[in-house]
């Protein structure tokens, strides 16, 4: 088994950032210009964020292995698409050929790689290249900071059900939601009734030219998935 380890070949998942292609690590950079074969997600078969993320630096010839993964909230469908990625990645990789698996934001940070490490990490050699994430991207264009000294950040998904998201943003020092998308209405509501409106931070598509970064009470009735709310209760601490 330890032969057949280093015979095979190495997945990489490797961070891009939040989406402007500067904020790539040198890391992650050089492992993707080498790549023969780039492994990325799709939404149901529409373009990749993540492919564009890094398309200046991917070579004309390299294999690339789609994962189309459907828009829906029920499970089966994305697993049983994480399942065939995985597969189609195995082949590479048991050919003794790297694969570099791009991934928005960070592999670890809310990202779907994890799913394919579980799949594969058992049996092939997976490395993972941390990237910059959507929270700390948000909050550098906002120049909004997240905590200071002996404070706690809370990171809430938007998709949490109202009276959860209320229990968790009443107990917290500074919140960052993620995901924000159709559940905006709710959130804000939810924030209005505890009275924080007046310390919370709207930004949509950090670091990319169409970002908008406003007061959430100026922000636009609908967001799209990359969005997210930063919320800083008190008085600056940091000063």
């Amino acid at each position: 088994m330890e032969l057949d380890q280093k015979m095979n070949g190495t997945l990489f998942g490797v961070g891009l950032g939040p989406g402007d292609p500067d904020l790539i690590t040198l890391k992650a950079a050089r492992l993707i210009e080498n790549a023969t074969t780039i492994a990325y997600p799709t939404l149901a078969g529409g373009d990749s964020f993540a492919r564009a993320i890094a398309a200046d630096l991917i070579k004309p010839d390299a294999r690339e292995i789609r994962m189309d993964v459907p828009m829906t909230t029920a499970r089966e469908p994305a697993q049983a698409a994480y399942d065939k990625g995985a597969a189609d990645i195995a082949a590479i990789l048991k050919s003794g050929e790297d694969v570099v698996c791009l991934c928005e934001g960070d592999p670890f940070f809310y990202g779907s790689f994890m799913y394919l490490h579980a799949r594969l990490a058992p049996k092939f050699t997976v490395k993972v290249i941390p990237g910059v994430t959507s929270v700390t991207a948000c909050a550098a264009e906002a120049g909004q900071p997240l905590v200071a000294r002996n404070e706690r950040l809370t990171i809430l998904p938007g998709p949490m059900d109202e009276a959860t998201l209320r229990e968790r943003i009443a107990g917290a020092e500074a919140v960052a939601i993620m995901k924000v998308g159709r559940h905006l209405p709710k959130i804000k509501a939810v924030i209005d009734d505890l009275g924080l409106t007046d310390h919370a931070t709207y930004v949509e598509r950090a670091t990319l030219p169409e970002q908008i970064i406003t007061p959430l009470r100026d922000a636009p009735e609908k967001a799209p998935y990359f969005s997210m709310i930063l919320l800083t209760k008190g008085a600056d601490p940091w000063l």
